[in-house]
């Protein structure tokens, strides 16, 4: 299930779901939103949460029809492409939706997995979908470990939305760090709504910046 939430930080967004909810963090995960306008200068933090109600329902990732031999292909091409890295690992299946699939990689070496901001896991999981495609072309893997994109897609909104706030009260544009097409859309979609700026990205490479500029 999924239901939005609001207050004047993340944290206290997070701890209104948490009290009316009655359920622990650690039970749902989260989507930071658009802002919402409380006053003139004010604005609320929305997220959106993820959880499960514990009824005995289908959840819509888990609606497209399973395919067994697809998904034990993958995560023995997953497994055999860590242990050729020299890592352990267990992989697992986190979620199914129609044309994608979701594995997790539980690993004593996670960090190595991931990488530094993310590119060793990026990697496996360009690799992987090379070979995906090779046996469904319309699928998609997603591959993550420790929760790791998700953790990262929050950090980069909350950049986003500070780096905002920093450029509507100075009046002096200012770039992000370099970012892949993905990490870039979740910036531009973010910052939509935001008053008083607008973004464009710069740069001819794969990573390139997003500039947020002031606009009256």
């Amino acid at each position: 299930m999924t239901r939005e939430f609001e207050g004047r930080s993340e944290q206290e967004a997070i701890s209104n779901a948490v009290e009316e909810l009655q359920i622990d963090r650690e039970d749902f995960d989260i989507e930071i939103l658009p802002p919402k306008r409380v006053g003139l200068f004010k604005k609320n933090v929305r997220i959106k949460i993820y959880f499960n109600d514990g009824k005995d329902n289908t959840s819509e990732e888990n609606e497209a029809p399973i395919n067994s031999d697809f998904e034990e292909k993958v995560i023995t091409f997953v497994t055999t492409l860590i242990t050729k890295m020299g890592y352990e690992a267990k992989v697992s299946v986190s979620f199914r939706k129609e044309r994608k699939l979701g594995l997790n990689i539980e690993s004593e070496n996670s960090s190595i997995i991931i990488g530094r901001k993310g590119k060793n896991l990026d990697s496996i999981q360009l690799i992987t979908n090379v070979f995906v495609g090779r046996l469904d072309q319309d699928q998609k893997v997603i591959i993550d470990s420790e929760n790791y994109r998700l953790r990262h897609e929050e950090r980069i909104i909350r950049t986003a939305y500070k780096t905002a706030e920093q450029v509507k009260y100075s009046g002096r544009s200012r770039l992000l760090e370099p970012m892949n097409p993905f990490e870039r859309r979740l910036v531009h979609t973010a910052l939509t709504e935001f008053d008083g700026i607008e973004t464009k990205s710069e740069g001819d490479s794969l990573y390139k910046q997003i500039r947020i500029i002031p606009v009256k």
